[in-house]
């Protein structure tokens, strides 16, 4: 199983010591703890921006250790991202990632596919989150490193990723109920909860209708019910137009960018 251990090797091995200002734990690892389908979310960051051949060695490093097709036997997946200090310090927006791995990108890589730096208003939770937990795998304290992400910005960013969930409702359902359910709790709040506490608290306003759905996310997360969906597909979708609709709403109130 890939570890937190795993992963500064990697990068260790992969990387320039010497430029890695700091690693930090963020996502559910920080918010409540790692459930049976968490990924294991590290934050690198770093002085300098880095090579095609370096992030190239990351990649391979990291199929090694990753998820249910790593190399060496099952193991967590996990979520790799690199920043340059630069980029992020002083904030600004939209945020520009140097690197990022995830399990959902293993059929590029493994085809040979390289990442390259790109704009990416994901860092702004991801950062957020590695704040909030003060974590430090490496190096100081997160907020020695980083500067906090102001709360419109926060706000912007997770808006900005609700068009592509749309579209994978049906391949990726509970990861897409589960977000959606963060990001409705977060522009309502103001903070970043785990996917099972966001859960409780839209189940708390969510119409009867729409439980159940919710529900057997919540509880296939946290590894209480096997998933099946077949029965639920119609009210899924559903569930999850009605989540896009209230995140829409949020937004216009909140005075960021349209969800849809």
């Amino acid at each position: 199983m890939a570890s937190t251990d795993d992963v500064v090797r990697v990068v260790r091995d992969t990387l320039d010591t010497n430029d890695v200002i700091g690693m930090y734990l963020h996502g559910s690892a920080v918010l409540g703890g790692l459930r049976p389908h968490s990924d294991v979310d590290v934050l690198v960051v770093v002085r300098h921006g880095t090579t095609t051949t370096r992030r190239r060695a990351l990649v391979e490093a990291t199929l090694e250790i990753s998820g249910e097709r790593a190399r060496h036997g099952p193991a967590r997946p996990v979520e790799l991202t690199v920043v340059v200090q630069s980029e992020v310090r002083p904030w600004r927006y939209p945020p520009r990632c140097e690197f990022q791995y995830g399990e959902w990108l293993r059929e590029e890589y493994e085809r040979g596919e390289t990442p390259a730096p790109t704009s990416s208003p994901d860092l702004a939770p991801l950062i957020t989150m590695a704040l909030l937990g003060r974590a430090p795998l490496l190096g100081p304290p997160p907020d020695e490193v980083l500067d906090p992400v102001p709360r419109a910005d926060l706000n912007r960013a997770i808006v900005a990723g609700v068009p592509e969930l749309l579209g994978e409702w049906a391949t990726d359902t509970r990861n897409v109920l589960l977000t959606l359910a963060r990001i409705r709790t977060t522009l309502a709040t103001g903070v970043i909860t785990s996917k099972d506490a966001a859960a409780d608290w839209v189940l708390a306003r969510l119409p009867a209708e729409h439980r159940p759905v919710l529900a057997r996310a919540r509880a296939g997360y946290l590894g209480a019910e096997r998933e099946d969906w077949q029965d639920l597909l119609p009210r899924v979708r559903a569930l999850t137009e009605y989540l896009a609709a209230a995140i829409e709403r949020s937004a216009r109130e909140t005075g960021c960018a349209g969800a849809q």
